[in-house]
């Protein structure tokens, strides 16, 4: 949870902080989390889970491609500890997921939210493609815009 509120301060990432941090990163329909760690300390997080209500990017895949927004895997919770950043360690996580996504027979997709642009300059130059950019209502007084991502195939 330390790493995850060292990136809310700095990057605002998550938007919207969870009541309960721990049961945010494990909750929902999980295929698998993984962490990484440099030099004996927790530097990162990534899940890979199931589409969910809320979920776009599985939509607009299964869309495109004619089939369910079941055959997809979300990449989701990546998080880099600030003082970890520019050793790869986001990419090394994003791969795991990916992984686990292929392996499983699911095509991995992710949504994140347009302000993030240093995550979404990540996935491009690991080689996602932008589906579309949308915008979701969070709440009542919330209307944020997201970018629909698919991994390469």
């Amino acid at each position: 949870m330390r790493v995850l509120a060292e990136v809310h301060a700095r990057d605002g990432y998550p938007v919207n902080w969870p009541d309960q941090p721990g049961a945010w990163l494990s909750g929902g329909p999980l295929l698998g989390s993984w962490v990484a760690e440099l030099d004996g300390g927790l530097v990162g997080h990534v899940s890979l889970s199931q589409g969910s209500e809320g979920d776009l990017a599985p939509v607009l895949w299964g869309e495109r491609n004619g089939t369910t927004r079941g055959m997809t895997a979300v990449v989701s919770r990546l998080f880099v500890a600030p003082q970890a950043r520019g050793r790869r360690i986001g990419a090394l996580l994003i791969g795991r997921a990916v992984e686990e996504a292929r392996r499983r027979g699911l095509h991995p997709v992710l949504d994140v939210v347009a302000s993030d642009t240093a995550a979404a300059a990540l996935y491009e130059r690991l080689g996602w493609e932008l589906m579309a950019t949308v915008e979701q209502q969070w709440g009542p007084h919330q209307t944020v815009a997201i970018r629909c991502y698919a991994a390469p195939s």
